[in-house]
């Protein structure tokens, strides 16, 4: 399995850094132009000094991962923003799928090399983004059930961080015993728990946030929805055949009903911060 297959999981291992918490709302927000004050307040949920959030910012920029149109105003640099449109797609993904017919595509790296990490990671990173997995050394696959043309698709990779010499095959026929344990290449059990833990999560705190601390509720919405839209964005899109597609939209579905409620907890907690003009 890629490194890059998570599953819904809201609990973070280790802290939130600042760099991780700044792309998060520069990608999942319902605006993606972030003033470095609402950073700063954003860092607060997180113990994140302020001093801590302004050097993260700055490196970001150095790193081409943002840029600053204006002094104190940051948005996706040039490095980030196609990533970052991947990301904020999340709600049209079932626009993604098409019926499967039985073909797979096929995307051959074997002869692209593995001494640049960076490269390597960028590249599985993209694959995985877009549900390939490793069948053996150098050939990753997934069912041709996306809706993109295949040419459409192979720039898709390219522009979130495959190599532009990645070839892509659409195969339709092929006489190969390991084929057969394709299908197999993806936990249909684990995404289906992984589906009903998002949904359980996000409905259980759909239920509780009218009641918590304006901080409280900021800070538990953006984990949450964190995770369900990184499960939603690495999810490998199976077709019915191979997984359980309609749980799969409904935590979609629930997804933006969530979203739109932590967006509100977001604002109530900036305005509860914002001087008051009397």
């Amino acid at each position: 399995m890629s490194q890059f297959s998570y599953y819904f999981n809201p609990v973070a291992t280790q802290p939130l850094s600042a760099k991780a918490l700044i792309l998060s709302l520069i990608s999942s927000t319902d605006t993606d132009r972030q003033m470095i004050g609402s950073l700063i307040h954003a860092g607060e949920l997180f113990s994140i000094e302020p001093a801590t959030v302004r050097v993260a910012a700055t490196r970001l920029l150095k790193e081409g991962l943002l840029e600053s149109p204006e002094r104190g105003i940051y948005v996706p640099g040039p490095k980030s923003q196609a990533l970052t449109r991947r990301v904020q797609q999340w709600r049209d993904v079932g626009d993604k799928v098409v019926a499967w017919n039985g073909d797979w595509l096929v995307a051959m790296t074997h002869h692209l090399g593995r001494r640049d990490r960076r490269l390597l990671r960028n590249r599985e990173r993209a694959l995985a983004l877009f549900g390939y997995q490793e069948a053996e050394a150098g050939l990753w696959v997934r069912p041709a059930n996306l809706a993109r043309k295949l040419d459409d698709h192979r720039q898709d990779l390219i522009g979130i961080g495959a190599d532009e010499t990645l070839p892509v095959l659409r195969i339709s026929e092929i006489s190969a015993p390991d084929m057969q344990g394709w299908p197999g290449l993806w936990s249909a059990q684990a995404l289906e728990q992984s589906y009903r833990a998002a949904i359980g999560a996000m409905t259980g705190s759909l239920g509780r946030i009218g009641s918590l601390s304006a901080a409280d509720a900021a800070r538990e919405t953006l984990l949450i929805g964190q995770a369900a839209i990184r499960a939603i964005n690495f999810d490998p899109l199976l077709p019915p055949e191979l997984g359980n597609q309609r749980l799969f939209l409904e935590m979609v579905s629930t997804m933006k009903v969530y979203n739109e409620a932590g967006i509100e907890c977001w604002r109530a907690y900036h305005a509860a911060a914002a001087p008051s003009d009397s």
